[in-house]
C-alpha cells in the first residue's frame, strides 16, 4: 500500500506518529534519567533528599526512586521520619511486589520503626522470593540476633554458609563472639560441605585455635583435602606465627610446603637434600641457610660426610660478628618432655676465641633451653655430640640453630666445620 504524504489525512497521520515517538521517547528519558539518579546515588550522599526529589519528579512510578526518597527519610534519624519512611517503602513494594531486596528494606524500616513482628514477616517475604539466596536469610538472621532470638538466628545464619564465602566467614565470627568463643557452637553451625569446613578451618587458625583447626582440617577425606592446597598452606603458616608448631606441621605437610616434615623428627637431618634460602618463607620444616656477607661460606660438600653421601660444610673467613644464627631448622615438639639431640661434628683449621655451638630455642619465649660443649678448635676427625633437652609446660616447638660462644665485640673465627646425621628422640 503506498500512501500520498501530500493528502491531509495522510500528512495527519504521519505527524501524528511523530508525535507518539517524540511524547515516548520523553518519558522515556525521563525514566531512565530518574531511574539513573537512584541507582547512582548512595545512601550516605549529603545531598540525597534533594536527589530523591528530582528522581521522584522524573520517575514517579519507579521503585527504584521510590526507595530512594524512603531511604532519604531514614537518613534524617527522627523518630518522625523513620515512622514517615515506612509507608514511602511500602510504596517501593507496591510497585515491585517480586523483588526480594524492597521487602528486605521495608523489613528494615519496619523494624527501626518499633515494628518487629511486621518487620519479620516482610523478611521473610524476601525468603520466600528468593530462598536461596544468602542475604535474605543473613538479614533475617541478624533480624533475630538484635531480637535476643539466637537459636532462630544462627538457624537462619547458618544457610548462608553453604555456599558464599563471604556472609560464612561473617557468620563464624557472629557465632564466635555470641557463645563465647565456643568452637564447638561455631562448628555446629558451620553445613557439613568440604569448602565450609575447610574455611571453618581456615577461622579457628586464625583464632589461635591450633587443636580445632586440625581436628576439622582432619575430618576431610584425603581426596576432599586436595582440593584445598593453598588453604592448607595458609593456615600451616597462621598456626606457624603463633608458635603452633605442632599443627602448623601437619598442615604444612599435607599442603606439600614440607612433604617429608614430621613431629619429633629433624628433617633431612643428614644433608642429602637440597638447602632453601632464608629468603623462602613457604618451608617452615627444614633447614634454612642465612647469608654469611662473604665471611662465611655455607654449601652442601658431597666430598666429605660422616655418612650418606653428604654433609653440611661452613668455612669461616674471619668472621666477626657476635652471633651466628645462619643454619637453623625449627623442630614440632611436645611439651614437658625429655629429649636427646645428636649429631657428628668435623673440623680443620677451626680458631677462635668463640668457637661455634648448637643451640635449642624454645619457640614461645625465645629463651634459651640447651647450649652443645664448644666445637673443639684446631683439627678434629668425626666425633658425635649429644645434647639433653627438657621442653617447657607451654612449648610446642623449638628452634635448633648455629651459634657461637660470646667473646667480645670483635672475635673473628676462621677454620672450617662439618655437620652431619642430626637426630632427635626422646628419652
Amino acid at each position: 500500500m503506498i500512501f500520498d504524504t501530500r493528502r491531509p489525512l495522510a500528512k495527519a497521520f504521519v505527524f501524528a506518529g511523530i508525535g507518539l515517538v517524540v511524547v515516548f521517547a520523553f518519558f522515556a528519558v525521563r525514566w531512565q534519567l530518574g531511574d539513573m539518579l537512584a541507582e547512582l546515588t548512595p545512601s550516605t550522599d549529603p545531598n540525597i533528599s534533594q536527589i530523591s526529589q528530582a528522581a521522584t519528579t522524573l520517575a514517579p512510578s519507579d521503585p527504584r526512586t521510590r526507595w530512594l526518597a524512603a531511604t532519604a527519610e531514614t537518613s534524617i534519624f527522627t523518630p518522625d521520619a523513620i515512622d514517615a519512611s515506612v509507608p514511602m517503602f511500602g510504596e517501593t513494594i507496591r510497585l515491585s511486589p517480586f523483588d526480594f531486596r524492597w521487602w528486605i528494606e521495608y523489613g528494615r524500616a519496619l523494624e527501626r520503626a518499633g515494628q518487629p513482628d511486621e518487620a519479620e514477616e516482610a523478611f521473610r517475604q524476601a525468603i520466600t522470593l528468593a530462598p536461596n539466596y544468602a542475604y535474605p536469610h543473613w538479614q533475617l538472621g541478624n533480624f533475630y540476633l538484635r531480637e535476643g532470638r539466637g537459636d532462630e538466628a544462627f538457624a537462619e545464619l547458618s544457610l548462608t554458609t553453604e555456599s558464599n564465602q563471604i556472609y560464612r566467614r561473617q557468620v563464624f565470627a557472629l557465632a564466635w563472639d555470641y557463645f563465647g568463643h565456643q568452637s564447638s557452637m561455631v562448628e555446629r553451625i558451620a553445613a557439613d560441605k568440604p569448602d565450609v569446613r575447610s574455611d571453618l578451618a581456615s577461622f579457628f587458625a586464625l583464632r589461635s585455635q591450633p587443636a580445632d583447626a586440625l581436628r576439622i582440617w582432619n575430618s576431610l577425606s584425603d581426596q576432599e583435602k586436595t582440593l584445598y592446597p593453598q588453604t592448607a598452606n595458609f593456615i600451616a603458616q597462621a598456626l606457624f606465627q603463633v608458635n603452633a608448631f605442632r599443627e602448623a606441621l601437619e598442615f604444612s605437610r599435607q599442603g606439600g610446603l614440607d612433604p617429608d616434615a614430621a613431629f619429633e623428627t629433624i628433617n633431612n637431618g643428614g644433608f642429602e637434600s637440597s638447602l632453601k634460602s632464608d629468603e623462602n618463607i613457604f618451608i617452615l620444616f627444614d633447614w634454612k641457610i642465612g647469608r654469611g656477607d662473604g665471611k662465611l661460606d655455607i654449601a652442601i660438600d658431597p666430598a666429605v660426610r660422616h655418612s650418606g653421601a653428604r654433609s653440611l660444610r661452613m668455612v669461616f673467613k674471619s668472621y666477626t660478628k657476635q652471633d651466628m644464627y645462619q643454619v637453623w631448622q625449627n623442630l614440632a615438639l611436645a611439651a614437658r618432655t625429655q629429649y636427646k639431640l645428636s649429631f657428628w661434628l668435623r673440623t680443620e683449621n677451626l680458631k677462635s676465641g668463640g668457637p661455634p655451638v648448637i643451640e635449642l630455642v624454645n619457640a614461645g619465649d625465645n629463651k634459651l633451653l640447651a647450649t652443645s660443649p664448644p666445637f673443639p678448635l684446631g683439627t678434629n676427625g668425626w666425633q658425635p655430640v649429644e645434647m639433653d633437652l627438657a621442653t617447657p609446660e607451654s612449648s610446642n616447638g623449638v628452634f635448633l640453630r648455629t651459634s657461637r660462644r660470646y667473646c667480645g665485640e670483635t672475635c673473628p673465627i676462621v677454620g672450617t666445620i662439618w655437620l652431619d646425621d642430626f637426630e632427635i628422640a626422646k628419652k
